[in-house]
Formats: C-alpha cells, sequence, structure tokens
C-alpha cells in the first residue's frame, strides 16, 4: 500500500496505545516506533500522544489524525483496487464483514475457496453482531458484509444470499430433550440461554414469538451471549435451551450432543442478506458477491 510508512506507526501505536505492542505487530524496534512518531509530530508541528505513568493516550491532535488516517487508508485501498482493476487483473484488496452466526459457520469455507481461486486478492474480515457490522458499514470501514436479522437501515442496500432455519435445541439425553414437541405456552416455563442484545437471531427469534403470542419479556432467561459456540459450550454443561441456526448445529445433532424440540405451529425462518452502502459499488465486491451466491445456494 503507498503510504507514509510513519502513518502506519502512528495509527497501530493509536490502537494499542502501546509503543512495544505496534513495534511487535510491526516487526521493527520499539526505538524505530519512537523515532517514526517524533519524527510525525515535528513534520505536523504538534504532539499526537502524552504520557500518564507507564501509560499513553492520544492528544486531540492525535484523535484528529486517526479519523484522517482511516479515511486515507480507505482511499489507498479503493485506489489500489480501481488500478488493478483497469489492467484487469482479478486483484486488489476488499473488506469483509459479516454477524457472527455467519461468520462462524458459513463464511470460513466461502473465503478460503475465494482466496484459492483468487490468489491475488487480499481481504480484511471483522466479524460482530448485526448492528455492529451494519454500524462499520455505515462508516466505511468495510465494503461488503453477509447479516442475519431484517433489514432497517435506509442508507444501506440489501440483497438476498441465503434462507435460514432456527431451531429450538438443548442437550441431548437431559429432561428437556424427552419433550419432543412443546406448545408455544410451554416455551415460557423452560430456561433459555439467548444470543446478546443487538444480535440479529435474537432480533428474528422475537420478531416470530411475537407473532405466535409470546411476549419476549415473559422468558426465562438464565443467561445472555455473544456467540453460538459460548451458548453451544453451556448447553452441554446445563438443563437450559436455546434457539439456534441449524447451520450451527448440524455437527452437534449429527453426534447426538444436542437434539431439537418442536414447537407446534411456529417455524422461525431468516434470510442471511448481503449489506453495502447505497452507491458504493465496485467490480471486486460484485465478484465477491458473486462467488459467494455460486459456492453456497440453501434453499
Amino acid at each position: 500500500m503507498i503510504f507514509d510508512f510513519r502513518l502506519k506507526v502512528f495509527y497501530t501505536v493509536a490502537q494499542r496505545l502501546s509503543f512495544t505492542k505496534a513495534a511487535n505487530e510491526l516487526f521493527i524496534t520499539q526505538p524505530a516506533v519512537t523515532k517514526h512518531i517524533k519524527e510525525l509530530e515535528q513534520q505536523l508541528n504538534v504532539q499526537l500522544f502524552k504520557r500518564n505513568g507507564n501509560n499513553i493516550a492520544l492528544t486531540v491532535a492525535g484523535k484528529v489524525l486517526v479519523q484522517y488516517a482511516e479515511k486515507i487508508f480507505q482511499t489507498y485501498t479503493a485506489l489500489e483496487t480501481e488500478l488493478a482493476q483497469l489492467n484487469n487483473i482479478e486483484a486488489g484488496t476488499l473488506h469483509i464483514g459479516a454477524s457472527t452466526t455467519v461468520a462462524q459457520t458459513i463464511l470460513p469455507k466461502i473465503l478460503a475457496l475465494f482466496k484459492k481461486t483468487y490468489p491475488d486478492i487480499s481481504f480484511n474480515f471483522i466479524q460482530g453482531n448485526t448492528d455492529y457490522i451494519s454500524q462499520l458499514i455505515l462508516e466505511e470501514k468495510i465494503d461488503i458484509a453477509i447479516v442475519e436479522g431484517a433489514a432497517h437501515s435506509p442508507q444501506l442496500a440489501y440483497s438476498s444470499f441465503a434462507k435460514d432455519e432456527i431451531v429450538l435445541v438443548t442437550k441431548a439425553n437431559n429432561k428437556l430433550s424427552k419433550k419432543a414437541e412443546i406448545n408455544p405456552k410451554q416455551l415460557l416455563g423452560i430456561p433459555l440461554v439467548l444470543r446478546e442484545a443487538g444480535s440479529g437471531t435474537l432480533d428474528v427469534i422475537f420478531s416470530a414469538l411475537t407473532d405466535a403470542g409470546i411476549n419476549p419479556k415473559d422468558l426465562h432467561v438464565e443467561i445472555q451471549l455473544e456467540s453460538s459456540i459460548a451458548i453451544k459450550q453451556y448447553l452441554l454443561y446445563s438443563d437450559t435451551a436455546t434457539f439456534l441456526s441449524i447451520q450451527s448445529v448440524v455437527s452437534e445433532l449429527k453426534y447426538n450432543e444436542l437434539t431439537i424440540i418442536d414447537i407446534k405451529g411456529l417455524e422461525i425462518f431468516r434470510t442471511f442478506q448481503f449489506i453495502q452502502l447505497h452507491g458504493k459499488n465496485s467490480k471486486l465486491i460484485d465478484l465477491f458477491k458473486r462467488f459467494c451466491l455460486a459456492n453456497y445456494n440453501l434453499k
């Protein structure tokens, strides 16, 4: 990337708030980090960091530079991608995001295949709940993402990726697993493990339960956790149940670690969606979307 390396050094220190950690991450010495920061401060005629004992913090000027550094890096990335595409080279850098369920169950395979197919395309990948990933798109910190949950931001463009079913599961061979089917009202007596607020999965579950006449506030929620992996581990050591994507429990169902409890008259489906800023598109983004659709097609 064609940027001033001193700016990269500054940005890394600002993110880590540690000269030592920045040096390790950039594979340079700590004195070299100090030298780059001093040269940048002299060039800009401002102080970028202030010391507080053994800790450092950004000054007001440092915080301003962080904001502009992010914009500069985004511009350089877009420039490199456009120049590569002008030469008809399948190359460039793509910033990709995904909500937790998609990131843990679907995208790893697709990303590996994508890199194998297009080795000259580099990508950065970040995961989080739907609200967090959507905010990163709005801030133009990522180019394209796949999320769960209902569309709600007018600034974002949504398009369908794949359909998914959410099921109620519990540990196999416990007292709850003996209930092959329950009615919706019986759900109120079951201790539940749910995703955290801001999760697209949670939004879809609450919407479906509300439509079935169940107030989500009446649920017996034992704990809320931030990933399906953590939830599955919790289930294995408790007598709770949870709602999870069928895609995330395939292995556990196969090896009889978890079992599905059907809810009479209630089926929960949702659509995983691509999201991007309205008007922000590129050949590279289109290529990635087409590749995802071609390599994953859940009906």
